[in-house]
């Protein structure tokens, strides 16, 4: 998507960032509070209508790039020495959007139609035509050990969205999809339980998805079923709904064969683009060999409401420009004050929305080799709570890295949490695609603490047009959360007090 004009601007936006640094910039005896105006006035911007959303390969994504190359540079970064596009990591996207789709369901030989509210289709391809492909209702999709569960190649598997209540750190359902595709599936349609609301479901999922252009297909045809529309097929093909789900709690479940055969035809629009991840570097005063990654997402979901919406951009304040905020603000710290002995990076990642892709490239293409960095400390979604709130981490359980965490708190006046709820959303942010690669990860501070707040989030403002900067949020905790972060930074990027796990 970027064009040689676009970097070239970029180049010139951080030259001139650059050069204003060096005459402003001053060291500090010590790192000076983060305050909420400063994290307000980047997320006014960064959430603004005129960055449409940030959704990626748009000209909202372009601006997103100048403002974060901008600050970034402002602060004292450098782009990666040696990469080919200074500033950015280009990942290569396919995006595929449904244009029309229609599944013709025989039960027992016989003609049975959905309600089509109930049920999305998309095909991988611009054109997909299956014809009579027989249907298994195939639980969580995986056993206890992660793996498929059904014999599924050739046929339409119904799976369930919930994660798994058994196994261990078993993958997401976007995950277990790919599975069941890799295994043969001709389609897959995943039953959206109570685990998220069927309209935002069908707003999100009727809209544009994309894949690694370098990663595995999908399956030919992948969507949605409601649970209503799940339950009325189950019904006609002599089973019940709610039984079928309380077997397939089992994590030795094998999936049920149903008298069920499908017929879909599916048209899409297909593009190839690129975006791009933001990545900077702060070099050590003495370094070692071993660094420190920041990370988070600059993404959100573009304009996501229909013609005629009196609001139709998702703009994505909370989730998560506010964490980019955060990470200009640290940036800015580390760089001014007394220089940290390791390497620093900061990354702001794309697609993090459309299933830590933008990560997982970095992860599987990384710039920074993966065992030189000590630790990851992603940011995301962290403007909920108000000050005063407890520190949650996920990703912990290492004792020396739990122990920098818990020390870090401790010196500024913070309590720990640790009753564990915040490990149900591991896999939902994008330490995760590191973790997976063997980077410890964390995700630390106040949001994911008050599971109360979080969840009134989640279920009210969370990717709908209502992400808005407004004085409703709470930034109290997130400024908070941000000295946390430069703290974490000294502790980490410090070669004596860490030895670099």
């Amino acid at each position: 998507m970027k064009s040689i004009q676009f970097r070239a601007a970029i180049a010139a936006v951080a030259l001139v960032a650059c050069s204003s640094a060096a005459v402003s910039a001053a060291p500090a005896k010590a790192d000076s509070p983060v305050t909420e105006a400063q994290l307000a006035d980047h997320i006014k911007v960064l959430a603004s209508d005129a960055f449409e959303g940030r959704a990626p390969g748009t000209e909202g994504e372009d601006r997103t790039i100048a403002y974060i190359v901008g600050e970034w540079a402002k602060a004292g970064l450098e782009a990666v020495p040696g990469s080919t596009t200074p500033w950015l990591q280009p990942v290569p996207f396919v995006e595929t959007q449904a244009v029309s789709g229609t599944a013709k369901f025989k039960v027992n030989g016989r003609d049975f139609a959905l309600e089509d509210d109930g049920i999305i289709l998309t095909g991988r391809d611009p054109s997909v035509t299956l014809i009579d492909v027989p249907a298994i209702f195939v639980g969580y999709g995986v056993d206890g050990a992660g793996k498929v569960n059904a014999d599924v190649k050739g046929k339409l598997a119904i799976m369930l969205f919930d994660n798994a209540p058994f196994g261990d750190k078993l993958p997401r359902y976007r995950e277990r999809r790919q599975l069941l595709a890799d295994a043969g599936a001709s389609a897959v349609l995943v039953i959206a339980t109570d685990a998220v609301p069927w309209a935002q479901l069908r707003d999100s999922a009727g809209s544009k998805a994309m894949r690694l252009a370098n990663g595995k297909q999908g399956a030919p045809v992948t969507g949605f079923l409601s649970l209503e529309a799940a339950d009325a097929l189950l019904k006609k093909a002599g089973e019940n709904g709610s039984a079928m789900r309380e077997s397939a709690k089992s994590a030795d479940y094998k999936g049920a064969a149903l008298p069920v055969t499908v017929g879909i035809t599916a048209r899409s629009a297909v593009r190839p683009f690129a975006s791009n991840n933001i990545i900077a570097k702060l070099p050590g005063a003495k370094p070692d060999g071993k660094a420190v990654l920041f990370l988070g997402h600059w993404d959100h979901l573009g304009i996501c409401g229909a013609e005629g919406d009196a609001d139709r951009i998702c703009n994505g304040a909370v989730d998560n420009a506010s964490g980019i905020a955060v990470l200009i603000e640290v940036a800015k710290r580390l760089a001014s004050g007394t220089r940290p002995d390791r390497d620093i990076y900061f990354m702001a990642t794309t697609a993090e929305e459309k299933g830590l892709l933008g990560a997982n490239y970095f992860a599987d293409h990384p710039v920074v080799p993966l065992g030189d960095i000590t630790v990851a400390l992603n940011v995301d979604t962290i403007a909920i709570s108000p000050r005063g709130t407890p520190v949650a981490t996920i990703g912990r359980g290492k004792p020396a890295y739990d122990a920098i965490v818990r020390e870090a708190a401790t010196k500024l006046g913070r309590k720990i949490d640790d009753d564990g709820e915040a490990d149900a959303f591991i896999q939902r942010q994008d330490g995760w695609a590191l973790g997976a690669k063997g980077v410890t990860s964390l995700m630390v501070g106040g949001s994911f603490s008050d599971m109360t707040l979080l969840e009134a989030f989640l279920g009210s403002d969370y990717h709908t047009a209502a992400d808005n900067f407004s004085d409703k949020i709470p930034l109290g905790g997130a400024a908070e959360d941000a000295d946390l972060h430069v703290a974490l930074g000294r502790e980490f990027a410090d070669t004596k007090k860490w030895p670099g796990k």
